[in-house]
């Protein structure tokens, strides 16, 4: 038998405090939401690995620092509108869920959609949509949004996202080409410009139409 919980606390100590996410409200989340239940049976042993993992259908799931440094970046709050362009396993859909976020996510692959679903809703999480469609094309019906995160990698940032987040918002999106090293961008939208920080080195999936 895994012990989880032991495990769980043993990753928010030594890979995201000791890397500095000092956020107590996503170290808090973090904790909270079992990343076991994100990942195939098979790999519950690796669930709280300082990695990536498998999730099927070509999909990952992302290391644990990088879903709790993307996040600490966007800044979020109860209340927060954020729109999630690829749901992926749902994990970091559930970490922005259990920050008290309103979390609408686009999944291009159905399978993945459909599963992501299904461990949302067996976690009670009622403040999150997900629908199948392109990520390229976000959710028009719901714009405008606070934050934007991007857990795939486009060539370049989507002029139709950069349209859908709200003045003053911010969008945390990886972008560079397959198979090589991407920049994480924060990017910030006031007045119609667009503020753009570069983060650190990444690799991503790609995001794909």
């Amino acid at each position: 038998m895994h012990d989880f919980n032991e495990q769980c606390n043993r990753m928010v100590d030594e890979q995201l405090k000791a890397r500095n996410i000092k956020s107590e409200a996503v170290l808090n989340a973090m904790r909270s939401v079992p990343r076991h239940f994100f990942v195939p049976e098979h790999l519950h042993g690796h669930a709280y690995d300082d990695s990536p993992l498998p999730i099927g259908l070509g999909q990952t799931i992302s290391q644990p620092y990088i879903v709790a440094y993307m996040t600490e970046q966007l800044e979020p709050f109860p209340g927060m509108k954020i729109l999630e362009i690829g749901t992926g396993s749902g994990y970091q859909t559930a970490v922005l869920a259990y920050l008290g976020c309103d979390v609408y996510s686009i999944e291009l692959v159905e399978e993945l959609a459909a599963s992501a679903r299904m461990i949302l809703d067996s976690m009670n999480l009622d403040n999150v949509k997900i629908k199948h469609g392109n990520g390229y094309l976000g959710w028009q019906e719901e714009a405008p949004f606070d934050a934007i995160i991007v857990t795939a990698a486009p060539d370049k940032i989507p002029a139709e996202l950069i349209a859908q987040l709200k003045d003053g918002g911010k969008m945390i999106i990886p972008v560079g080409k397959v198979h090589s090293v991407q920049s994480l961008k924060l990017i910030t939208k006031k007045k119609d410009s667009l503020f753009d920080k570069e983060l650190m080195l990444v690799r991503f999936v790609p995001m794909v139409e």
